[in-house]
């Protein structure tokens, strides 16, 4: 039989763990960068109007992330996660190669 004193000294530093992890689940994703390898491979820039238009001949004035279908936010959210980007937030203002209209 335990005692209700093991008891708590077993379940509090438990319960303890699970509340940071919980917190870190919970904490904003990170932004991406144009920095960043994935961003670079995706041709990702912060604002669409610095697009360079003679490497990426897709890209049409007016395509912004926040007008793609990969966008995850509403399209006057400032920045939102996007899975192309591994789920970092990226700049409604901005644009990568993958742009594709939202449906």
């Amino acid at each position: 039989m335990t005692s209700r004193r093991t008891f708590l000294m077993k379940v509090l530093p438990a319960a303890g763990a699970l509340a940071v992890l919980g917190n870190k689940a919970l904490a904003a994703p990170a932004t991406a960068t144009e920095a960043d390898p994935q961003a670079k491979a995706l041709g990702y820039v912060t604002d669409a109007k610095k697009v360079d238009k003679a490497k990426y001949p897709k890209y049409a004035a007016g395509q912004t992330c926040s007008n793609c279908q990969f966008y995850q936010g509403k399209p006057t959210d400032a920045s939102a996660p996007c899975p192309m980007l591994g789920g970092k937030l990226v700049s409604g203002k901005g644009w990568c190669n993958v742009w594709a209209k939202k449906a």
